[in-house]
């Protein structure tokens, strides 16, 4: 970190580049490197700037908590091992955990089957003064499914939703539900974070190779891996269809993974600063109230 600009700065300054321009066409790995790491040279260097973001995050949100007009909903996106639960607990380290509410969502059960796509994700909405997690979230929509488009089987859709077209539809339909999220409070920050094909390996590799990391390792995660180039096109289409003005996508660098982390908090912090959390302030009569108060306490009572 520089010593001519403030913490502040430097942390605003990261987000620019990564942000995702809407309209952009963008195309993967070419448009953003997953080994960007701005200008730090490794971890040591960033350690005091993501100890100072992390102190920001924590106050931030308990200014959001005590304001209760907005909430916060936090996407993240990636591939295996691409680093979301790192983010979750490294960045969300020092905010209180009674604000905070990460929601992993896993293949959908019969019951959500039942209901449109949008369903179980709108049902995990944060409330206001909170901060929603979604690690993975309704864009495997229009990502896994696309992928593995046997998936829509299992959806129940009459035949005129599955006709050509279907994708194009569900952007609009995300793009939709994002806009009266963001009208209706609730502040989107949308982290996608892009690992490297080799990168993935190193990472797999050392969840079989270390004992302690064997439980991360998952069979699925090989055959998922097969289909890079096909998540890499579906990325792709996905950045480019639905990083919006009110809720735009950051390519999050994820090679290195302090940096994702460091990136991460200043994408969250930017937003949180957009909505300007303040503690409420207290009218005469309640400042009346507190003189009063404070007389009964100091006598005794």
């Amino acid at each position: 970190m520089t010593a001519t600009r403030s913490p502040e700065k430097v942390l605003d300054d990261l987000v620019g580049p990564l942000v995702v321009k809407p309209g952009r066409k963008v195309s993967l790995p070419e448009d953003f490197d997953p080994a960007y790491k701005a200008s730090f040279v490794d971890q040591d260097d960033a350690k005091e700037l993501l100890e100072h973001a992390v102190e920001t995050l924590t106050e931030l949100q308990a200014k959001l908590a005590a304001q209760r007009t907005h909430a916060l909903l936090v996407v993240l996106q990636g591939m295996d091992a691409s680093g979301k639960d790192g983010v979750v607990k490294h960045v969300m380290s020092g905010v209180n955990p009674q604000g905070v509410e990460v929601t992993s969502f896993k293949a959908p059960t019969d019951q959500e089957l039942r209901h449109d796509y949008l369903w179980r994700h709108q049902r995990a909405l944060p409330e206001r003064g909170q901060i929603g997690i979604f690690n993975r979230s309704h864009y495997e929509e229009v990502l896994s499914v696309r992928v593995h488009p046997e998936l829509l089987d299992r959806q129940l859709l009459p035949p005129e939703a599955e006709r050509r077209g279907l994708w194009k539809r569900r952007f609009g339909e995300i793009n939709g539900w994002e806009r009266s999220l963001r009208d209706n409070g609730v502040r989107l920050v949308k982290l996608f974070l892009n690992v490297s094909k080799d990168e993935q390996r190193d990472r797999l590799l050392a969840r079989i190779d270390d004992p302690d990391k064997n439980w991360k390792f998952q069979p699925d995660d090989l055959k998922e891996r097969q289909h890079w180039d096909d998540y890499q096109g579906a990325y792709a289409k996905m950045l480019s269809a639905t990083s919006t003005d009110w809720a735009p996508w950051h390519a999050i660098p994820a090679d290195h993974k302090w940096f994702a982390q460091l990136a991460s908090a200043a994408a969250i912090i930017r937003e949180l600063k957009a909505i300007d959390p303040h503690y409420p302030t207290v009218d005469a009569a309640q400042k009346k109230a507190l003189g009063e108060a404070r007389q009964e306490l100091a006598a005794g009572s």
